[in-house]
């Protein structure tokens, strides 16, 4: 009777595994932190990635493109970033922009060129960006903000988009007629070529939309040798960063799980995976290698935009979060709406996220209050609901629950330690803490990395 192998190959791999692959099987490599908004974004992700990126090797963007604003303060410099991840400022770190981004070039120049005004050197030798990234187009950017005007006039409501050309790039690449950053650096003419093909079909569906076709070419030409030193494929990359000796990798989440294209107050989101499977897809690292995942919350709940918010305070209370917080977009400018501290929509986030500790920003906000209320259940018709709806109607009829706590009525901006914050302060953390069953690592009272008391 025949056999599928001789009898040495049977004995061979009844063996058990060699050395090396013993090690394969027990490391798996470095592990990567992540830092992901818990919110609908604006949570203040920058500061905490600006306070780990200090000790990491290496920061990394997985998803979003230039809808996403960063302020991070540094010696009371204060820089604004889109594309770049955070960590660029950072001397002994290499940021890096993954796959699952969506990078308008002139956008990132511009970036770069605002920010070396305010100090930023030597980008360039810290920079690499994912050869598999996609493109946003000017014309993409214009499609965005016809979009939005045609939702306006057949609903009588848009979506609120940054108009950045985000989601049609995203609307692209799923469609598979976006062109990605290998595609600039190989042959030009074929590239040019897909260019126009894909502006033609997008005149057809929007007949007003004008394109300067050769302008935009020539400009992608220029750039295309600018970035050309800093391409690299992204996977290998990683797989390198990951396997090699040890090192400290960040994610910098853009976004937030309220506005994830799966998990968020769908329509009103954003057009990618901002919750952390996004993190794999977005930089090709398996699941296995995700360490730490930080949540960032405000300690209170902000939204920009058009959809549903059950704790916004339409009042005095709103007003003074607004005034106090300032609470404007960075990347839009717009003013963002403002209400008490939504613990459904943060448990909800730890579901999906699996958070391992949580970051809660800006309580010095609530400073004056008198009374501080927490949203602790959502109910309909009376009755308490068990989960986060995911039909925006419903989300809408929802009434909150709230949990009331005496305001402190204290300055907390100097606390640089735990002691250091009033006991009603105190009493206010522990029950975010206890209610979403995540431990708060730190507590931000004020704009620069110095204002973030660490717990542990």
């Amino acid at each position: 009777m025949s056999q599928g192998w001789s009898g040495n190959d049977h004995k061979s791999y009844s063996n058990p595994p060699t050395g090396a692959l013993k090690r394969a099987r027990n490391d798996s490599g470095n592990k990567v932190s992540v830092v992901l908004g818990a919110q609908w974004g604006d949570e203040g992700k920058g500061k905490v990635v600006d306070l780990l990126a200090t000790e990491s090797d290496i920061v990394c963007r997985c998803q979003g493109g230039n809808n996403a604003g960063h302020t991070v303060v540094v010696d009371e410099k204060e820089y604004d970033f889109h594309l770049l991840p955070s960590g660029i400022i950072s001397t002994k770190c290499i940021s890096f922009i993954g796959n699952g981004v969506v990078i308008h070039l002139p956008g990132l120049f511009e970036e770069i060129d605002k920010n070396e005004k305010k100090g930023l050197k030597g980008w360039e030798k810290r920079l690499v960006i994912s050869d598999r990234a996609h493109i946003v187009f000017d014309f993409h950017q214009a499609v965005d903000g016809l979009q939005e005007v045609q939702r306006q006039a057949q609903e009588g409501k848009n979506i609120g988009t940054t108009k950045k050309g985000i989601g049609p790039t995203y609307a692209c690449k799923a469609s598979r007629t976006g062109l990605r950053i290998c595609d600039l650096m190989a042959d030009f003419s074929e590239f040019s070529t897909r260019v126009k093909n894909l502006v033609l079909q997008y005149q057809s569906m929007y007949p007003t939309l004008k394109v300067d076709v050769e302008s935009e070419l020539k400009k992608l030409k220029d750039f295309a040798e600018r970035i050309r030193p800093l391409v690299r494929d992204g996977v290998y990359f990683m797989y390198d960063a990951i396997h090699g000796p040890p090192k400290k990798i960040l994610v910098e989440g853009a976004n937030a799980a309220l506005l994830d294209i799966d998990f968020g107050t769908y329509p009103f989101v954003t057009s990618s995976n901002c919750t952390v499977g996004g993190v794999c897809t977005g930089l090709g690292i398996p699941p296995a290698n995700i360490g730490d995942v930080y949540g960032v919350s405000k300690a209170y709940t902000t939204r920009v935009g058009i959809g549903a918010f059950p704790t916004e305070q339409l009042n005095a209370i709103g007003e003074l979060l607004q005034t106090r917080g300032h609470e404007v977009g960075v990347t839009t400018g717009r003013k963002r709406r403002c209400g008490w501290l939504d613990l459904v929509i943060l448990k909800y986030a730890h579901m999906i996220n699996g958070f391992t500790g949580i970051a809660l920003t800006k309580l010095d906000i609530l400073d004056v209050l008198d009374e501080i209320k927490v949203g602790v259940a959502y109910k309909i018709n009376g009755k308490r609901i068990p989960h986060f709806p995911a039909n925006l109607e419903v989300l809408q009829k929802v009434e909150v629950e709230y949990e009331t706590f005496p305001g402190w009525k204290s300055d907390t901006s100097a606390a640089r330690k735990w002691n250091d914050l009033p006991p009603k302060a105190q009493n206010y953390i522990r029950f975010v803490e206890n209610h979403i069953g995540v431990p708060i690592k730190w507590v931000g009272v004020g704009k620069s990395r110095e204002c973030m008391i660490q717990m542990f």
